[in-house]
C-alpha cells in the first residue's frame, strides 16, 4: 500500500500481505537459519552461498502488487477477504458470511465510513478490525437505539441479522446519519482519542448517549429520565474535562468517589444490562445531563 503521507511530506508504504515471506528472505539474508529439505543447497545459511549463488539471490525478482489512491477501509477490506479462510470465524464473520440482506449491508458499509476514527482513536486495532469488531460493535449500537439498554448475546445480533435478510431496514438512512454524527461529534474533543473512554463498551454507551441528547432514542425515554429532558445545543466541547477525568477515572481504576459506579459498569460481563445502564449513566453526568430515575424496575435492580 503506497501512500503519500502529508505530515512528513514522504512516500509511506506498508505491507497489506506476504508479510511472512518477507520476513523469511530477510532472516535468510541475516544468517538466522539454515536451508533443509533435499536439494544442493541443504544444510547452507546466507554466508555459505558462492558468489554466483549468492548473485542469483539477490537478482531474483520478487513481483508484487501496489496498491495507491485506496482509503484504509478500502485497504482492510481488502486484507479481510485475501485471510477470510486462514482462521476459524468468530461471530461477527459467521454473521457477515451467512447472511447477504440488507442489514448486513448497511452494517458494512457504516463500519467503512467509521475505519479511521476507530483506527485514529484507538478503539480496535487494525488486526480486530480485519476480524469484524468494528461491525459487532456498530451492530450493538443499532440494536440499543431500536431496543434500549438489554443485555445481548450472539443470538441477539443473529436475529436482527435475520429480520431483515429479504427486507429492507427502512431506518438505516436515519440510523446511519445517528451514528456518524456522534462520531463526528466525539472526535471533537481529540483528547479522547486512544483513552480509557474508548474502549469498545465504553464508545458504545457514549455513541448512544451524544445521539440520546442531540435527538432522543425512544426506547431510552421508555427506560429513564434526564435531569434536562428538553435540552437543545449539545455541544461536547463544552464538557471535554468531564469527559477526560471519566477516563482517568477508569484508568486509574477508582472504584471509590464520584465515578464509582460507571467503573463498576466496566467490569467484567459488559454486555449485561446492568453494566451498560451503570455506564451510560456516568456518562450522561459527565455529559451534563443525569439520570433521575430507572423507569425499567427490572433494570434498576441491575445495579450495584
Amino acid at each position: 500500500y503506497e501512500v503519500y503521507d502529508r505530515i512528513d511530506g514522504k512516500i509511506r508504504r506498508e505491507l497489506v500481505d506476504g508479510q511472512q515471506r518477507i520476513t523469511t528472505i530477510q532472516d535468510f539474508l541475516d544468517d538466522k537459519y539454515n536451508i533443509v529439505g533435499e536439494s544442493k543447497y541443504s544444510g547452507k545459511r546466507f554466508s555459505d552461498l558462492d558468489d554466483d549463488q549468492v548473485a542469483e539471490f539477490m537478482s531474483y525478482l520478487v513481483s508484487v502488487d501496489v496498491i495507491r489512491n485506496a482509503t484504509r477501509g478500502q485497504i482492510l477490506q481488502m486484507f479481510r477477504r485475501m485471510n477470510a479462510y486462514t482462521l476459524p470465524l468468530n461471530e461477527p464473520e459467521k454473521r457477515h458470511s451467512t447472511f447477504q440482506g440488507n442489514f448486513k449491508w448497511f452494517i458494512n458499509s457504516i463500519s467503512d465510513d467509521l475505519s479511521e476514527f476507530f483506527s485514529n482513536f484507538g478503539v480496535f486495532t487494525d488486526r480486530q478490525i480485519i476480524r469484524m469488531a468494528d461491525a459487532e460493535l456498530i451492530s450493538e449500537i443499532v440494536l440499543t437505539i431500536e431496543r434500549g439498554i438489554i443485555s445481548t448475546s450472539p443470538k441477539d445480533l443473529r436475529e436482527i441479522y435475520k429480520r431483515y435478510e429479504d427486507k429492507k431496514y427502512e431506518p438505516s438512512e436515519a440510523v446511519r446519519k445517528s451514528i456518524l454524527d456522534a462520531v463526528v461529534e466525539i472526535t471533537k474533543v481529540p483528547n479522547l482519542r486512544k483513552s480509557f473512554l474508548m474502549k469498545p463498551y465504553s464508545v458504545h454507551m457514549l455513541v448512544v448517549a451524544v445521539i440520546h441528547l442531540r435527538q432522543r432514542i425512544p426506547s431510552l425515554d421508555k427506560q429513564f429520565l434526564l435531569s434536562r429532558p428538553d435540552e437543545t445545543g449539545f455541544e461536547i466541547t463544552r464538557v471535554e474535562n468531564s469527559l477526560i477525568e471519566l477516563a482517568q477515572a477508569h484508568e486509574s481504576k477508582e472504584v471509590e468517589g464520584p465515578h464509582a459506579e460507571y467503573i463498576w459498569g466496566c467490569q467484567a460481563g459488559t454486555n449485561r444490562a446492568g453494566r451498560r445502564l451503570a455506564r451510560i449513566k456516568g456518562i450522561f453526568r459527565a455529559l451534563g445531563n443525569s439520570v433521575d430515575v430507572v423507569a425499567d424496575e427490572g433494570l434498576a435492580r441491575l445495579l450495584p
